[in-house]
């Protein structure tokens, strides 16, 4: 990697417009007086193979990887780290002398993430909805948590079964979109993730049977708005506890900056950039 006296970083998307992830990272440069910077750069999924040959091309310190892009990334990189290998996705590639190292922080950022909240998982029951690369992250981050009884439900019922059969030690457990109905099984969770792009799409949630949810039980969205999802909204006005994906993105933003920098990430710093950017209180 050429050293130019600038650290550049970067993301890369279609779209990519929304994305706050410069925000908090040029903030983390401010803050630490390094000399960095931090783009956002429109990528097509046809130009996506061009993008990350110049990372090393450029010299940059490396690149996060966002949709549509997170698989193919993985097969674009010289090296693959153990959750990325596991996931099969990429969301974050770091430029090393030895090559490009493809990295995924997204099960760790919501580990982190659930962490802050508070949230104990012990032998408590998690319900993942979505078996997409969402899905895989949260199993992850749940199970390392000891979440006890952990079921994922997928609109296709085969994604799901295939999702948990690379999980087989911790015995992840599967059911057909209808059981999200059941208002026994809902009755026995302790967190329900939305893993699935539903809040990204027009589409609506499936039905779910928010009301038999114990008082206790938690809802988490991994993605993000201005506004309450629509996956989380009944849950918020039946007043279960609820968070969406921004500190999952803090988190996941934090660690990337540490592998790109090499350098303790200034996480407070990074959140009340990332949270003024979103328009929401920055809590204590």
């Amino acid at each position: 990697m050429r050293d130019v006296g600038t650290r550049v970083a970067a993301v890369f998307g279609d779209p990519i417009s929304h994305s706050l992830s410069p925000v908090m990272h040029n903030a983390a440069y401010g803050a630490l007086k390094l000399k960095g910077v931090y783009l956002p750069f429109r990528v097509s999924p046809s130009e996506l193979p061009t993008a990350v040959r110049a990372i090393r091309a450029l010299g940059m310190v490396g690149a996060n990887v966002t949709l549509p892009h997170k698989f193919e990334a993985a097969r674009l990189v010289d090296k693959l780290g153990p959750h990325a290998r596991f996931l099969g996705a990429v969301n974050c590639i770091v430029n090393r002398p030895q090559g490009l190292l493809g990295d995924n922080t997204d099960a760790r950022g919501l580990d982190l993430d659930l962490k802050q909240l508070g949230l104990s998982l012990k032998r408590k029951s998690v319900l993942v909805v979505g078996a997409g690369g969402g899905g895989a992250a949260a199993l992850l981050a749940v199970l390392k948590l000891g979440a006890g009884r952990v079921t994922v439900v997928n609109r296709t019922h085969e994604r799901a079964v295939a999702l948990a059969r690379r999980f087989a030690r911790a015995k992840v457990e599967t059911l057909k979109l209808d059981a999200l109905r059941d208002p026994a099984f809902m009755g026995e969770q302790g967190l329900v993730i939305n893993a699935t792009s539903v809040n990204t799409t027009n589409q609506s949630f499936p039905p779910m049977a928010y009301a038999a949810t114990a008082e206790d039980c938690f809802f988490y969205d991994l993605s993000y708005a201005a506004k309450p999802t629509v996956f989380l909204r009944p849950a918020l006005k039946l007043g279960r506890r609820c968070a969406d994906g921004l500190g999952m993105l803090l988190y996941q933003g934090a660690l990337a900056f540490e592998l790109f920098n090499k350098v303790q990430a200034p996480v407070d710093v990074m959140r009340r950039a990332l949270y003024q950017a979103a328009g929401r209180p920055i809590l204590p």
